[in-house]
């Protein structure tokens, strides 16, 4: 069974700089494609971010050059550089891995709290 624990998250200044880590086990982690998703109070869950087992990204265009997403195989850990936080980027974040390279979500972390005061 797939286990996915993020960590990272905490309270910062706007401006400031957060990493997420989401470590995986129970799957081979090099061969799924891997998400960062968040949540805002009264908003549906959005994807941030995502990586491809190749390590193809893409960025949702409210983070786009702020953000990265990266993974280390090696560590089966995957993470969220997050760098000049706005008060919107306050949410809860997910870590989720796909089915291989397809776009079908099969296991979700149990979250990580981020908040940006202004």
């Amino acid at each position: 069974q797939v286990q996915l624990v993020e960590s990272g998250g905490g309270l910062v200044q706007a401006g400031g700089s957060l990493r997420l880590s989401c470590a995986a086990s129970g799957s081979i982690f090099s061969i799924h494609a891997m998400g960062w998703y968040r949540q805002a109070p009264g908003k549906e869950r959005e994807l941030v971010a995502s990586i491809s087992s190749g390590g193809s990204t893409g960025y949702a265009d409210s983070v786009k050059g702020r953000f990265t997403i990266s993974r280390d195989n090696a560590k089966n850990t995957l993470y969220l550089q997050m760098n000049s936080l706005k008060p919107e980027d306050t949410a809860m974040y997910y870590c989720a891995q796909y089915i291989m390279d397809s776009d079908y979500v099969v296991s979700w972390g149990q979250g990580t709290q981020v908040t940006v005061s202004s």
